[in-house]
């Protein structure tokens, strides 16, 4: 389970998404969000309540297989929003959302796409940094400022580098370059954290499987930035900061970062 409980998480799925709703206030949202290609800021608030409704449906029924998410980037249709209408809208998925889980509590089994794993905790976790991070995009594109508490930003790069273990990330395969080798390990460290902080995330790639740690030590390549700056760096956004401090194989960073970013395309 997260070190941030899932009471927290559902709580905190309606922090983020209300946030969003925040960054948005007064902008027109026809204007297009960069780091989203080809979408608006309508079209991104539409999403996230989609992939709200979209975990509320997996959570309420308890469904033991997928659900369809077709709608979720089927936003074609939302090119001219009216925040009266959808600031509500995606508000209510939140809350749908958050109740559903709150219903269904962490012990309760329901299908996930990482194989193993099948409590609603995961999508209380999910769902939290999903919007986290399309509020970082709504905020980009809005020209305001994104700032993110620092246990949330711990919990989005523990799940990321949980999602490095799924087989998909890397496992060999036709035009896939390998990803796993000898020497090759990665270290994550998140400055401006106060003393005592375990701020540091290390990646071996040297064995069979991607095994990561909260802990410190050298790397073939290692990336220091603040911790907002290092959840953007990994999920692909840019950041205010103008990106992180790389030191040593650039090209095994870029590579790891492509393979972990598999399910972003799924």
């Amino acid at each position: 389970m997260t070190p941030m409980g899932f009471d927290r998480l559902r709580a905190e799925i309606l922090t983020q998404t209300d946030l969003l709703r925040s960054h948005v206030k007064g902008v027109d949202l026809s204007v297009p969000v960069p780091s989203c290609p080809g979408w608006n800021l309508g079209q991104l608030l539409r999403h996230v309540g989609w992939a709200h409704r979209w975990a509320e449906t997996i959570v309420r029924t308890r469904s033991p297989e997928a659900v369809s998410d077709a709608r979720l980037n089927d936003v074609a249709g939302y090119t001219d929003e009216d925040m009266a209408v959808v600031g509500p809208w995606l508000t209510e998925g939140a809350e749908l959302l958050a109740a559903a889980l709150r219903d269904a509590g962490p012990g309760a089994a329901v299908w996930t796409p990482v194989p193993g794993e099948t409590s609603p905790a995961f999508w209380a976790r999910r769902m939290t940094h999903e919007t986290a991070v399309h509020r970082a995009d709504a905020a980009s594109a809005a020209g305001v400022e994104f700032t993110v508490a620092e246990d949330v930003a711990f919990d989005a790069l523990d799940e990321w580098m949980s999602f490095g273990s799924v087989p998909e990330a890397f496992a060999p395969g036709p035009g896939v370059p390998a990803l796993l080798g000898p020497g090759r390990t990665l270290s994550f460290r998140a400055t401006g954290t106060a003393p005592g902080t375990r701020a540091h995330w290390r990646v071996d790639l040297t064995g069979n499987i991607p095994v990561w740690s909260r802990a410190p030590g050298d790397a073939t390549v290692v990336v220091s930035a603040p911790p907002a700056d290092l959840v953007l760096f990994v999920y692909g956004r840019p950041a205010a900061g103008g990106g992180p401090e790389v030191t040593g194989d650039a090209a095994l960073l870029e590579l790891w970062r492509e393979r972990t970013g598999f399910w972003l395309q799924e």
